[in-house]
Formats: C-alpha cells, sequence, structure tokens
C-alpha cells in the first residue's frame, strides 16, 4: 500500500490545504521498485502564469503533451483558460474535468464522428488545411437540416519551410501560400471567426523564426483578399535541457508582438498562441531503479516504451540526480530500459556520480512534455504510478 497519493481523481482547483511530500520523502518511505512519475503541480501552475500573463495574446494549452488530469489542473490554476484539443478523446477528458474551459479543435485532420462529437460539446473553433477538410466540418457542424453552423471558427494551418528546430513539423500538416490564401477565401463566408496558424517546430532555438513565420502569413492574408479574426503563432516555445539552453522567453515574445504589429492588421485581430511544452515540461519527473551496471551503461525500469521516449532515437538530454548522498566525481552514462529491445537504448549522457550501481534510484527530470503520455505496455512494463510532490523543476528555463 502507497504511503502517498496516486492521481485517480481531478483534484478542486487551488486546493492550498495539503502538504506535498517532495520525491527524496516518497524514495526515503517507498523505496519503489517500479517507474514512480512524479508531477510538480506548482511548477506548471507558475509556469502556467508566466507565460499567460507574458504573452499578448491568447494563451491556448496543448493537451496533448501533457493530458495528466493533475497537469490540466495546474495549468487551469496557472489562469489558462483554453485548450487545444487534438481528439474527441482530448475534448472529453477537458470537458469533464474542466467545464468551463474554451475548447479549440487543433488538430488538421479529423474524422467526421469527432467533429461531430466535438461540436456538440461545445467546441466551434476547427483548423484546416485543405478544400476537403473545410467540407467535412461545414458538412458535420451545425443542425442536421441546416448546410452549417453559422458560429465556426475556421482556423486555416500555413505550411512553413523546414527550420532548425529540434523536431521539424513542416512534412505532414500545412498548405502551402497560395493553397492557403485560397481556403481562406474560401473559408470567410462560412466563418464567424478566420484565422490562420502556423508551427515553427518544438523546441524551437530561435526567436526570428516566429517574425519569419508572421511575415509569410501576412502576405498570405493579404493574397487571400478577405480579413481574419485571428493570427495564431502555435507552439515551439522551448525549455531548458542540459546541452540546450534556450534564449529567454522575452525574447521570443518581443519577436512576436513586433512581426505582428508589422502586419497593419485592423483593431481588434486576436492573438493565439499554443504552448505546450513550456507551461509543463518542468512539472514532472521520472524515478528510476538501477538494475544492472555495465561499465559506462545504466540498466534502468523505464526507458523507450515507457516515459523516456524522448531520450532514445531524438536524442533528448535529461537532467538526472541520484537519490543518496555521494562524493563521486561525475561522469556520463548511457541508459538501457526494461524491455527486451535492443532499441531501448538512451545514449544521454545523463551525468551521474560515478559509484552509481544496482539497487541506486535515479530521478530524471524536465519530462512534464511528452513523457508519461507516450508510454506503452510493451513486454508488460506498465506499472507506473504517479504522485504529487512539492519539488521545483529541476532546470529553470529564462523567463519560466
Amino acid at each position: 500500500m502507497s504511503h502517498f497519493p496516486s492521481i485517480l481523481h481531478p483534484r478542486p482547483a487551488r486546493d492550498v490545504t495539503r502538504v506535498l511530500p517532495s520525491v527524496a520523502e516518497i524514495v526515503r518511505i517507498e523505496r519503489p521498485t517500479e517507474p514512480l512519475h512524479c508531477v510538480r503541480p506548482s511548477a506548471i501552475t507558475a509556469a502556467s502564469h508566466r507565460f499567460s500573463t507574458s504573452f499578448s495574446g491568447q494563451t491556448l494549452f496543448a493537451v496533448k503533451c501533457n493530458p495528466a488530469p493533475a497537469v490540466l489542473q495546474a495549468v487551469w490554476d496557472g489562469g489558462v483558460g483554453h485548450f487545444d484539443c487534438a481528439s474527441a478523446g482530448e475534448v472529453r477528458r477537458v470537458r469533464a474535468l474542466l467545464p468551463e474551459a474554451e475548447i479549440h479543435f487543433m488538430h488538421p485532420v479529423k474524422s467526421r464522428p469527432a467533429i461531430r462529437e466535438a461540436y456538440a460539446a461545445g467546441v466551434r473553433d476547427y483548423v484546416l488545411d485543405a478544400a476537403g477538410e473545410l467540407g467535412k466540418i461545414l458538412a458535420e457542424t451545425g443542425p442536421r437540416d441546416a448546410a452549417a453552423a453559422t458560429d465556426l471558427g475556421l482556423i486555416v494551418r500555413l505550411a512553413l519551410p523546414r527550420g532548425t528546430a529540434k523536431y521539424d513539423l513542416s512534412g505532414k500538416f500545412g498548405a502551402e501560400p497560395d493553397e492557403a490564401a485560397a481556403l481562406l477565401h474560401a473559408a470567410r463566408p462560412h466563418a464567424a471567426r478566420l484565422g490562420i496558424s502556423f508551427h515553427v517546430g518544438s523546441q524551437c532555438l530561435d526567436p526570428l523564426a516566429y517574425r519569419r513565420a508572421i511575415r509569410l502569413a501576412g502576405e498570405v492574408i493579404r493574397a487571400s483578399g478577405v480579413a481574419v479574426d485571428i493570427v495564431d503563432v502555435g507552439g515551439g516555445f522551448p525549455v531548458s535541457y542540459p546541452d540546450q539552453p534556450p534564449p529567454p522567453l522575452g525574447a521570443y515574445l518581443a519577436e512576436i508582438d513586433a512581426a505582428f504589429e508589422a502586419l497593419g492588421l485592423p483593431a481588434g485581430v486576436a492573438l493565439w498562441a499554443e504552448p505546450g511544452r513550456a507551461l509543463v515540461a518542468g512539472g514532472a519527473s521520472v524515478v528510476v531503479q538501477v538494475q544492472l551496471r555495465r561499465g559506462d551503461t545504466l540498466y534502468v525500469n523505464d526507458g523507450v516504451y515507457g516515459s523516456l521516449s524522448d531520450a532514445g532515437a531524438p536524442g533528448f538530454r535529461f537532467p538526472a540526480r541520484l537519490m543518496r548522498a555521494s562524493d563521486g566525481a561525475e561522469r556520463g552514462f548511457a541508459l538501457f530500459g526494461p524491455t527486451c529491445d535492443s532499441a531501448d537504448y538512451m545514449d544521454g549522457p545523463f551525468l551521474l556520480p560515478d559509484d552509481v550501481e544496482e539497487g541506486d534510484w535515479i530521478e530524471i527530470g524536465q519530462l512534464g512534455a511528452y513523457g508519461a503520455c507516450l508510454g506503452t505496455a510493451f513486454n508488460g512494463f506498465d506499472p507506473a504510478r504517479t504522485v504529487e510532490v512539492r519539488d521545483l523543476a529541476m532546470l529553470k528555463t529564462p523567463g519560466l
């Protein structure tokens, strides 16, 4: 029986009566033999508040990067009331936990049943990047006896050239500029709100990428010959990793504000952003146990099929700490996960004391984004539990 509560049910907003444990306390008392996900609500709430109060437009949290109830609640507690969902399942989750939230369906390709379900749940904003998707949205929203709903927000996703972000997102979604202009023109008669959006790529370390993208969006708006109501700069706002110190958040917001103003759009055009990683990456970690040491390689009980997917082929480095006192000199280690697949490998390096050994616990941080939510049950390794802790983020991101 656990000494600390798992996240099984959403907690009331702004519950300040509980005294949360620390990661160290949990490890000392429970000595966990399975991976333990540690959510830091205060870190998520603080980052959400800082971003939403610094950004000059509307902040939409990208639910896909962490849909855990405790995380959604912490984002809401930070003052973010708008949520970017990518599926009917995400819409259901947000609506059930946060019934007053504003939900936006920002996936450019949706099934017809998903569109119908979302519309019935009060969702009115939909992204598209093809004429066929516009047709689906118009056909599947509103009363069955009407041509289409009259309260739709239609946002055209613009394709961007390949950039330098850690995760390039230019290959799957987005309409080329000429097509995007045509889609804006075609959607305008059906839209109560018409917008244009883009995504510069995840973990973007170049603030100027937003300036270039906004400038291109302005060219598309002018070519469309119609007025828009929303410019959505998407996500991509970076956080700190051991080998990726990002520019401060203020550098990104300054570029966005300057570029948006340079468009010369009429007063009242809304500015949106869809941060995910920036709000929650520092808000979770995983505690793993060493099962075997072989030289500079540690075999641990979580890996790329669990919460460490980004440490595999994408090659993200994460902060790590040994959960006991040590005078050992720090050195770099690679990790193997628990499955029988040789691809369950994380090159790191993970910097740890050189006396780490079998049985030790290691905390790996900055996993609040795309950590636990990407886990699978491959080989039967799916016993991870989640607890809330009071610890701060393991790395500080400038501005967050």
